[in-house]
């Protein structure tokens, strides 16, 4: 849903290049625009990885639910180290995880006991097994030790040390990974309130395209953009819907879109929004809603379209990326992507992004973004680098494939020097 009124702009050029409305400007007004799901589901915790928390788990205990060993050792009284230099200390019991020493450790005594066992409630330091020397004699065993070795409290796990009663583990909006289903089972949690998926329904549009499996006629291309939205879409944990190819058709785009509308709460096509594109591409998304076309002072990327349509009651967001297949990549990451995790109700949206040094020269104008395709890696020191792919064409797919980051070049910056810093986006992790 889109809250408050999308501002009225259409044709954007606002620096001295022309180039258009700037990428954080653009990133800003998407941002402002979106309201997030509510809609919720209780899953089972076997079924919640990689879903999004819809309410905090506050823990029903503490973690851990008693003092307890850090390490295999002695668990023994501190007021017993200041005694002297080199302590001697009888040992009268054991206790292993699950099992606990049930007498009471008095002055000048300790216990054998093991990592995760029950701290006696007279004793406060574990010294390891390593530090000490064992004597037995007869059916007694004594311990001795340096006191230098050891001080007050070590090698000792706090009751509600990790996680407290009552108290919050995990927010709302947390992207729920494997470590998050093993902290909500240590509280006994089994099943936990998450957000609905989000449902993204997409096609491509143009009469040069064809599907994979169709005759190719001449002056025709084979549509990638679906695969590669589709794997973008999958790799998020959202529902993806795919709509096919659609003519460059007025009754045949307006069709599909309200279908799609009635399926989906986002709508991604690729193609038909840039200046060259049939009127009708305009007028029919004006028709069905309020979406915006800019152009964007960006590279690749320039034009997109952004808003929501609305039919039979059914309203959907709508983000109209460019043709070329670069270009559908580079929107999605910086505009699409944060914007799903948004109306999917994460609490980060926001990339990790990394500052290496460039390994040569880049050319770059200022007054535009510009994302350029790049291979980091490390030299013969272990320092990381980044290194351009090759040639930047919009349309040149196979310098995405080859890339493992993009170098993001700033709307100010100009040329960039061998050896300065750069700012990227590992590909490595992005979700």
């Amino acid at each position: 849903m889109l809250n408050p009124p999308l501002p009225e702009i259409t044709e954007t050029p606002v620096n001295h290049d022309g180039y258009g409305l700037p990428v954080a400007t653009v990133q800003s007004i998407i941002q402002q625009h979106l309201t997030p799901l509510q809609e919720t589901e209780t899953v089972t915790l076997k079924d919640a990885l990689d879903r999004i928390l819809a309410s905090d788990i506050i823990s029903p205990i503490h973690v851990p639910a008693h003092d307890n060993a850090a390490m295999d050792g002695y668990a023994l009284r501190s007021a017993d180290l200041a005694l002297q230099e080199q302590v001697k200390i009888h040992v009268v019991g054991k206790a292993v995880a699950g099992n606990k020493f049930t007498g009471i450790v008095q002055r000048n005594e300790c216990i054998r006991i093991m990592t995760g066992a029950q701290m006696p409630d007279e004793c406060d330091t574990v010294i390891p097994q390593e530090l000490i020397t064992l004597h037995k004699h007869d059916d007694k065993e004594t311990i001795s030790f340096s006191s230098k070795l050891i001080t007050a409290g070590a090698n000792r796990r706090l009751k509600g040390e990790d996680l407290t009663k009552d108290k919050p583990a995990l927010a709302a909006g947390k992207l729920l990974s494997p470590a998050d289903l093993g902290l909500i089972a240590s509280l006994g949690i089994a099943e936990v309130s998450v957000k609905r998926k989000l449902r993204v329904a997409f096609f491509s549009t143009g009469d040069e395209l064809r599907s994979l499996g169709e005759t190719l006629p001449e002056g025709c291309v084979y549509d990638s953009n679906r695969y590669t939205l589709h794997g973008m879409l999958k790799k998020m944990g959202v529902t993806p819907i795919d709509m096919g190819v659609v003519k460059d058709d007025p009754i045949t785009l307006e069709a599909t879109l309200r279908e799609a509308c009635s399926q989906a709460d986002v709508i991604i096509t690729s193609g038909g929004v840039s200046g060259g594109d049939a009127d009708y591409t305009r007028a029919l998304m004006d028709k069905l809603g309020e979406v915006l076309f800019w152009k964007i002072a960006l590279r690749p990327g320039r034009p997109m379209a952004f808003g929501q349509i609305t039919s039979n009651e059914h309203t959907a967001s709508l983000f109209g990326l460019p043709g070329n297949p670069v270009a559908v990549m580079v929107a999605f990451y910086f505009f699409v992507r944060p914007a799903l995790f948004q109306l999917s109700g994460r609490s980060k949206t926001e990339a990790h992004l990394m500052k290496v040094t460039t390994a040569h020269a880049i050319r770059k104008k200022p007054g535009r973004t510009e994302y350029q395709r790049g291979i980091l890696f490390n030299d013969e020191q272990g320092k990381q680098h980044v290194r351009i792919t090759g040639s930047q064409g919009s349309g040149i797919l196979s310098s995405m494939s080859e890339a493992n980051c993009m170098v993001i070049l700033q709307h100010e910056q100009g040329d960039i020097a061998a050896g300065a810093s750069v700012e990227i986006l590992p590909f490595e992790g992005l979700l």
